[in-house]
């Protein structure tokens, strides 16, 4: 590959961006296009929090528990984890392709007096300028991306030695369409049609496969399961069908 065409190569897919700059203004909106990220976030933001304590010797019920630890939000959106990370006494730089999520973000940290140094960057723009970071998030955004091994080796670069990554996302299996997609889309109607292109989708092996390649190390996986009588998210380690979190550290 010559130089004119590696510089070429992007993560950034332009009708990823158009679509989800269409429902910016939703994020904050419990009962709107977000609902079920809403609805996982305490999940998810607990599994952050109870992982990255324990990989620092850190006590997860303290006030500040992340105090003094740098971690970047890659794909943030609105900000629904950036905001409570910061709340948690992390330094937070979010960033995300579309400028109206960062605008979005942006308004509403302002709003709730919270800090967080939002911008309209990929993660590979960081990682060419040597920014490094304690923890780099890649919440739902790979399976929205235009290069994954480019956007993976972005993710790795952006964590400093011994950092750790966290990544979520879907399983490509017979279950994630037509839970992830048909049901989600099409039946509850909780996203907007065509959010998800299953194709997109990794399976684990894939994923920690790439990771591996890109210089991150998994160490764990857990799967999270929706149950629709309690209408709650929980983690289920052993399955992994659907969707999906990891975490590992760089070499």
């Amino acid at each position: 590959m010559n130089a004119a065409t590696a510089t070429a190569r992007t993560t950034i897919d332009p009708a990823e961006i158009e679509r989800f700059s269409r429902i910016a203004a939703e994020w904050w909106d419990p009962a709107g296009k977000f609902r079920p990220l809403h609805k996982f976030n305490p999940v998810r933001l607990a599994w952050l929090r109870d992982t990255i304590c324990k990989a620092h010797g850190r006590d997860p019920l303290a006030p500040r528990p992340l105090e003094g630890l740098r971690i970047i939000d890659v794909g943030c959106g609105g900000g629904l984890l950036s905001e409570p990370l910061a709340r948690l006494g992390a330094s937070v730089t979010g960033i995300d392709a579309a400028e109206k999520n960062v605008k979005t973000a942006a308004t509403h940290a302002a709003e709730t007096g919270v800090e967080v140094d939002y911008r309209t960057a990929t993660a590979e723009d960081l990682a060419a300028a040597g920014e490094r970071f304690d923890v780099v998030l890649a919440m739902e955004i790979v399976e929205h991306v235009a290069d994954v091994d480019l956007f993976l080796r972005a993710v790795s670069g952006l964590a400093r030695p011994g950092g750790l990554v966290f990544m979520a996302t879907l399983n490509r299996t017979t279950k994630s369409f037509l839970f992830g997609i048909v049901a989600a889309e099409y039946v509850l109607r909780w996203l907007p049609r065509g959010t998800h292109d299953w194709k997109r989708f990794l399976k684990p092996s894939e994923l920690t496969g790439s990771l591996r390649q890109a210089g991150v190390v998994v160490k764990e996986l857990t799967g999270v399961t929706y149950n629709p009588v309690s209408d709650r998210f929980s983690l289920a380690p052993s399955d992994l069908d659907v969707n999906y979190m990891l975490w590992g550290v760089r070499d």
